[in-house]
């Protein structure tokens, strides 16, 4: 019986120990002018799919896009992933991340509703881009 109990106390200490090793998971906001429509959203998703899985450790948990505000929230592992991995990633997919922007050359690859305004992209007049059109 005291073996038992030994070894039960030991297996609880055990688990507390493996739990406290693990980070919490983190809460980002990064903000990004030119990530304002559906088409935008469905191109960064599947990129951020194959990210995670490649290069990130599984690290993000989740993400929420809001298009109408040009953001995106990530729920991440710190341990397995930065913000400035984060950022870096929503660059190299073609957005720009806060005061970053995206690499040129995927820049270029984004359709017109996926640039920035300056240069005459997202939401057009009358033609509102952030949601999915019905098929």
């Amino acid at each position: 019986m005291k073996k038992l109990f030994a070894i039960a106390t030991l297996v609880l200490f055990m688990s507390n120990f493996v739990q406290a090793q693990e980070s919490k998971v983190q809460w980002v906001t990064i903000k990004s002018a030119n990530l304002k429509c559906w088409e935008c959203k469905e191109r960064l998703e599947k990129y951020l799919i194959i990210e995670n899985k490649a290069n990130m450790e599984g690290g993000i948990v989740q993400w929420k896009i809001n298009l109408l505000q040009g953001e995106i929230k990530f729920q991440f592992y710190p341990d397995r992933v930065t913000l400035d991995m984060l950022r870096t990633a929503l660059n190299n997919a073609g957005f720009d991340a806060d005061s970053e922007l995206a690499t040129e050359e995927s820049y270029k690859t984004l359709p017109l509703a996926c640039k920035r305004v300056a240069e005459g992209g997202g939401p057009q007049p009358r033609k509102p881009c952030h949601l999915e059109p019905m098929h």
